[in-house]
């Protein structure tokens, strides 16, 4: 048997039993592996459903182009499907999404337009706000609309509701989700629900969106807004598609938490899933209290961790956002095994003599410039060598007109394999603001003397 193209495969995914993530909970916990859908994503079954009802009632004509706001889950489904269809694609997002999901809907042959994280919907700016205006600007375009459009719902009502009913022979308790869009939640939740009134549905929902305040006092709080890190959960305002009477209640689940239970299902489970699915797993964590022991909990793992690499998955990442204890070493633990010695600097409007005389009395090679009281740069035995045989004029001249770019700068938390590689022939130190406020600089011989110490 096989398949007439790609598009034939979504849906059907697995569902397993998670073991050793979920030990505090008694009930029976079983996570839908949307994983395996051909885009890596559970949004590969509403992008398509978008596009067939879209030609279906010729909002979307052949030839057409699909505009779209996307986090990049929904433009891979709905790219995939161009391909197959004959469309062209050009989709808006955030600067906050992982760089290797903008890469995947390139690689797709989509247009990808990175638009600012930290402004209002309605800011011209925001990707929901361009996307808008490429639509009106673009002849033959079609925009979905995912937030809004009830064919996102729609899909999981007829594909992901009824096999996760079947899949659990009827026996599932609970439904829980990460919400953004909540075409998810409210579409198989509803489809759930019509077959068991008695099943719960929980949204999770991530500190910096509106969902959980509104859910529980009717109200849009602004005040509820800020930015964060956690992907694909999570709005500043309330999409159509979320069903706030299908969804029993929400819990907000931190960034650190979401992040470093994504890393921790990949260790303990073997499965491989984004940041939506490291939240919801922390949500039900948080939530186990409620559970007893004959429920039957299913948890969407709504997509593929290659799609995190440089984030969720990157230690240095982590480290810098402080969601890594000190498992190796770091600038900060490197500072405390030096011996503190108050950092020397020259002032840009110092001379060149007065440079080779501080190298030679303190024997060191290179030196931080400053300019009132910022460090601008840097200079070097061997940049004063070189500018002295072209011009040996120059030993009055200033520091500035000699003086490189500056040591690269470095946080406490960054690790000690991320200040290694920036040590190099053109870069003899990094500089880092201590504990006190003040700069200090990490040479290669303090690393060794950590390494060693």
């Amino acid at each position: 048997m096989w398949y007439n193209n790609i598009l034939e495969t979504i849906g059907n995914t697995p569902l397993v039993r998670l073991n050793s993530i979920t030990k505090g909970i008694e009930a029976t916990v079983l996570a839908k592996i949307e994983t395996t859908n051909p885009g890596n994503s559970i949004k590969d079954r509403m992008a398509i459903k978008m596009i067939e009802v879209a030609e279906q009632n010729g909002s979307l004509k052949p030839g057409g182009t699909i505009i779209e706001g996307t986090s990049g889950n929904t433009g891979m489904g709905l790219a995939m499907a161009a391909i197959i269809k004959g469309y062209k694609c050009i989709f808006t997002t955030t600067d906050k999404q992982s760089k290797e999901k903008v890469d995947a809907l390139r690689a797709f042959g989509a247009e990808v337009i990175v638009c600012p994280t930290n402004v209002e919907p309605e800011d011209p700016r925001s990707y929901y706000s361009v996307s808008s205006r490429l639509e009106r600007e673009t002849p033959n375009a079609w925009k979905p609309n995912q937030y809004d459009n009830p064919a996102n719902s729609q899909a999981h009502y007829e594909q992901t509701g009824p096999e996760i009913w079947e899949q659990t022979e009827g026996k599932i308790t609970h439904l829980v989700v990460g919400v953004g869009t909540g075409g998810t939640i409210s579409g198989a939740g509803k489809f759930l629900k019509e077959k068991n009134p008695n099943i719960k549905v929980w949204g999770i929902d991530t500190y910096g969106s509106v969902f959980k305040k509104y859910k529980e006092t009717g109200i849009l709080d602004k005040n509820e807004i800020y930015p964060y890190i956690t992907e694909g959960i999570g709005e500043d305002f309330l999409p159509k598609n979320v069903d706030f009477e299908v969804i029993d209640l929400f819990e907000k689940v931190t960034d650190k938490d979401a992040a470093l239970m994504t890393r921790e299902i990949a260790r303990k489970e073997g499965i491989f899933i984004g940041n939506s699915a490291g939240a919801a797993v922390a949500g039900l964590l948080q939530l186990k209290d409620k559970l007893k022991q004959e429920d039957v909990v299913v948890v969407i793992f709504h997509d593929h961790g290659s799609r995190y690499m440089g984030k969720m998955y990157n230690e240095d990442w982590l480290r810098e956002r402080g969601f890594l204890k000190d498992e190796k070493l770091t600038a900060k633990a490197i500072l405390a095994k030096k011996d503190h010695v108050e950092i020397v600097t020259l002032d840009a409007k110092q001379t060149v003599l007065e440079a080779i005389n501080t190298i030679k009395s303190l024997n060191i090679s290179q030196i931080p410039v400053t300019q009132q009281g910022m460090i601008v740069g840097k200079i070097a035995e061997t940049e004063i060598l070189s500018a002295l045989l072209e011009n040996p004029g120059l030993r009055s001249a200033s520091v500035a007109e000699i003086m490189t770019s500056t040591f690269p700068f470095v946080d406490l938390n960054t690790s000690i394999d991320k200040i290694s590689a920036m040590i190099n022939k053109e870069n003899s130190a990094v500089l880092v603001e201590n504990a006190n406020g003040k700069i200090d600089i990490i040479t290669q011989y303090d690393i060794i003397e950590a390494i060693s110490g």
